[in-house]
């Protein structure tokens, strides 16, 4: 008897990829934003709900190290640690 596999799930071009992350964190943030403004509309079809909620998840952890980058360099560069900035 020849061994038949699993049906491959099918590819959706609209579905977004969550492996592949953005260049610069602007590019992250700004799609973050506009992932959470589809959510929040209630009109992604169910299918494409867990997919973006997925996307998103990514993105924000993606967002998170890259600001956790740059609090890390501030501290380097400031060796007396960080300052409170007065706005006067």
């Amino acid at each position: 008897m020849p061994k038949v596999s699993p049906p491959s799930p099918p590819a959706s071009s609209s579905a977004p990829d969550a492996g592949t992350l953005p260049a610069t964190y602007e590019a992250g943030l700004q799609e973050l934003e506009q992932l959470v403004a589809e959510l929040e509309s209630g009109q992604l079809p169910l299918d494409q709900l867990l997919g973006s909620y997925q996307r998103g998840a990514a993105l924000l952890a993606f967002c998170r190290d890259k600001l956790q980058a740059v609090e890390d360099q501030i501290k380097v560069l400031d060796a007396n640690g960080l300052k409170v900035w007065n706005a006067e």
